[in-house]
């Protein structure tokens, strides 16, 4: 195993190789026993482990692998221990010394990935305090190399850690500075730094989503739009087009939530993205709304996670929507609380959903009727009489039914045009149709 195993990813056997020499230099045997005795210990004894990777870094007569290898080894037994600010323990200090090496020791695209994955195993620290002290030390390291590439990287981790922590003044900060780097002298975005503008921009939408801030949230969006010249990563389009679902659902545009949660979709997919499954839900949600007859699973993207044990609910959800079965709606809800109700955002516009197959039974079964009842229409929807009153005044009002609600009666009246009466509206139509056109002949003829 390499040591960078140690820090989830990498293969440590990643050199670029420097032809300018005829001979290869002989590897120190020395150096290399001392530090795989030092990983040997590390299980056991992990304060006698850095002092022999120390023993490493001060046998090293130049800076090289093994002391850079060593020191990171010692960076992540001491953040093991907890004790960051421990003097004989100095997680910072060593770490301080291992980016010493990254300017002339060893190759760039090694201490890069090694940086990465160092910041990746902190980051799981609660220390505020301790974080904030090792991004910094990293960032005015790699200013002072003038790493750009590495610097908005870490950067970007940096700030990806403040939004998951809800520190959004800290993540504020950086965001400011990482749009300056991507822009223009005239301060305009410099478009050929788009796959970046669009990392940063995803960060963005997701904090003014968390922070319902709609009108920036939609202007951050349109930006996103505008931007062309980026190949980003699909997991950063699926967060751009999920929070874009969402801004459209507090919209209540429920087509346009559709087709952007569909997209997120697709792009998490590619990406591998257990968030996959969570947008798959809510483009249910949005299909549900929309008032759509097609089944969001007929899709060939869609398809596959139609049995998906966290999916069966909300396909068994879409089933009964579609067959207008209402009993079995609530049914299902009932039963799969946590899985469906479980999420803020899908219970936020489950009473819409709810509504919306009460007004299609309720269509349906007023249809045959001039009169009816309206507690029999409350028996049959499962809801309360005055619940029943409010839907059918909405309907009313938005001319989906013609009638009017006897309250002292308890009853719906529907207006019902005669078979006469339809018949003339038809010839009144027709005639009107023939007038015009024999006016439009006439006044070519002339």
């Amino acid at each position: 195993m390499s040591d960078d195993d140690d820090f989830m990813m990498e293969d440590d056997e990643e050199y670029d190789f420097d032809y300018e020499d005829d001979e290869q230099e002989e590897p120190d045997v020395d150096l290399e026993n001392k530090y795989y005795s030092a990983k040997a210990r590390k299980e056991d004894d992990s304060e006698a482990a850095i002092q022999e990777f120390q023993d490493v870094v001060d046998t090293e007569e130049e800076k090289g692998d093994w002391g850079f290898k060593a020191l990171k080894q010692m960076v992540k037994l001491s953040f093991q221990l907890g004790r960051y600010e421990d003097v004989s323990i100095p997680t910072i200090r060593y770490y301080e010394e291992l980016l010493t090496y990254t300017k002339s020791a060893v190759t760039r695209n090694y201490s890069e990935k090694s940086i990465n994955n160092i910041l990746d195993y902190v980051s799981s620290s609660d220390d505020m305090a301790f974080m904030e002290k090792f991004y910094h030390t990293t960032l005015n390291s790699l200013m002072d190399s003038k790493n750009d590439r590495l610097w908005v990287k870490t950067n970007l981790k940096l700030a990806k850690l403040w939004l998951d922590r809800q520190e959004y003044s800290r993540l504020n900060k950086i965001l400011r500075q990482l749009h300056t780097s991507c822009q223009k002298d005239d301060g305009t975005d410099d478009q050929r730094k788009g796959t970046h503008l669009l990392e940063i921009f995803a960060l963005e939408i997701q904090m003014y989503t968390e922070t319902k801030n709609n009108k920036k949230l939609k202007e951050v969006y349109q930006q996103c739009l505008r931007v062309k010249s980026a190949i980003p990563h699909p997991r950063i389009m699926g967060v751009i087009r999920e929070c874009g679902g969402k801004m459209h659902m507090g919209e209540k545009s429920w087509d346009q939530a559709q087709t952007d949660f569909f997209e997120s979709f697709k792009n998490y997919d590619e990406a591998g993205s257990s968030q996959r499954i969570q947008v798959l839900k809510y483009l249910v949600l949005a299909n549900m709304l929309t008032e759509s007859q097609i089944n969001p699973f007929d899709s060939q993207e869609t398809k596959p996670y139609k049995n998906d044990p966290q999916i069966v609910a909300m396909t068994n959800l879409v089933s009964a929507y579609q067959k207008k079965e209402i009993r079995e709606f609530e049914k299902i809800l009932k039963e799969n609380h946590s899985a469906i109700m479980g999420d803020s955002f899908i219970r936020t516009y489950i009473d819409d959903v709810l509504k919306n197959i009460r007004t299609q039974v309720l269509i349906r079964l007023i249809k045959p009727y001039t009169r009816i009842e309206i507690p029999f229409i409350s028996k049959q929807l499962n809801i309360p009489v005055e619940d029943v009153e409010e839907l059918l005044v909405t309907l009313i009002l938005d001319k989906k039914i013609a009638g009017r609600i006897d309250q002292i009666q308890q009853r719906l009246e529907i207006e019902k045009q005669s078979s006469d009466t339809n018949r003339y509206a038809a010839m009144n139509e027709w005639s009107s149709n023939v007038a015009s056109v024999c006016k439009s002949v006439l006044s070519k003829a002339n």
